[in-house]
């Protein structure tokens, strides 16, 4: 055999230490707050799929798959995620099973849920037993996933509010809102604005940013999964829910001394109700209902049950900015990127 020659040597360092590099890299960084932030994907990375809770046709899920396929990533289709089980995908232990399978997985990278529904609570205690903070991954999607998130904040981990399997599958990555949820994958912090509204109140303040479905976090409240807490940056959506329902729920948070002592608010968007003999629309009753509070709130927001859904980074760091034409909700760079 031929001795290597001082430049064969040389790329043989160089590519050992790049393997060196890859191996080492961490799977999570920790911001001040000491939230983890899953580390970015990178070429050849394994995305999840998954189904926690209700039932999806499995051409939408094979379509998503493909997307991520030519993105570079390698899809897994997790054994329940096309079951069926009445309005659940699967039994409570099929879907717990799939989950616990994905957050073990150490070639996973990201866990995309294929759609929402409901079923994530059957499963919130035994995942609350996991150790998630051990091999952090991103959790990406909205409605009732939003348990999922309330579960990974619990844990002090960061995740993705986002639309799931069926708009990727269907516009695929040039849509804005699948470019800016890929864009957070690869590590990079987005900033969004978008037009003020008369309810809004001005100002700007920097906190953690947590929320989702209010529905599910009210849920929640009293739990260890609890979210809904004093000091945060909180944004809110719903669909198919009563004017009276959410206006309760804004009660209980008034009620029990948290809703006076959020940093700010973000309402998002309200679909498929309707107006009852009190309200005109769901925003009116929200502006009433916060009217004594004194942080800024902005409404309006391209989040929820909605075609226009931006990515919203659970436990962040944001800057929200509500300003007499418009909101920004600027996102602080993601911790060790």
């Amino acid at each position: 055999m031929k001795p290597f020659s001082a430049g064969r040597w040389l790329l043989f360092i160089m590519f050992s230490l790049t393997m060196i590099n890859c191996k080492s890299l961490p799977s999570a960084v920790a911001d001040n707050s000491g939230v983890l932030y899953p580390r970015a994907l990178r070429q050849g990375d394994r995305v999840g799929i998954v189904s926690p809770a209700g039932p999806i046709d499995g051409e939408i899920i094979d379509s998503a798959a493909a997307v991520l396929r030519t993105l570079g990533y390698e899809p897994v289709v997790y054994p329940h995620a096309k079951g069926r089980n009445g309005y659940l995908s699967g039994t409570a232990d099929e879907r717990f099973a799939d989950l616990q399978a994905a957050f073990a997985d150490t070639s996973v990278r990201a866990i995309l849920c294929s759609r929402g529904g409901y079923g994530v609570v059957h499963n919130l205690d035994r995942l609350g037993r996991l150790d998630l903070r051990k091999d952090p991954k991103w959790v990406i999607g909205f409605s009732d996933i939003s348990a999922l998130h309330a579960l990974m904040a619990s844990q002090g981990v960061a995740s993705i509010h986002a639309s799931m399997a069926k708009p990727l599958a269907a516009y695929g990555p040039e849509n804005a809102d699948n470019a800016a949820l890929l864009s957070i994958l690869r590590g990079e912090a987005p900033t969004y604005t978008f037009a003020a509204t008369p309810y809004n109140r001005q100002g700007e303040v920097t906190g953690q940013l947590l929320g989702g479905n209010v529905a599910v976090l009210q849920a929640l409240m009293s739990t260890p999964f609890n979210i809904i807490k004093p000091g945060t940056i909180l944004f809110i959506e719903d669909v198919s829910e009563p004017v009276y329902k959410i206006e309760r729920i804004l009660y209980q948070l008034r009620l029990s001394g948290v809703l006076h002592n959020l940093k700010g608010l973000i309402v998002g968007q309200f679909t498929d109700y309707k107006p009852d003999a009190q309200h005109g629309t769901m925003e009116e009753m929200i502006a009433k209902a916060v009217a004594d509070c004194n942080f800024p709130i902005a409404f309006g927001a391209p989040v929820g049950h909605v075609e226009h859904n931006v990515p919203m980074i659970e436990s962040a760091t944001v800057t929200l900015t509500v300003g007499p034409d418009s909101t920004t909700v600027a996102f602080s760079p993601l911790a060790g990127r």
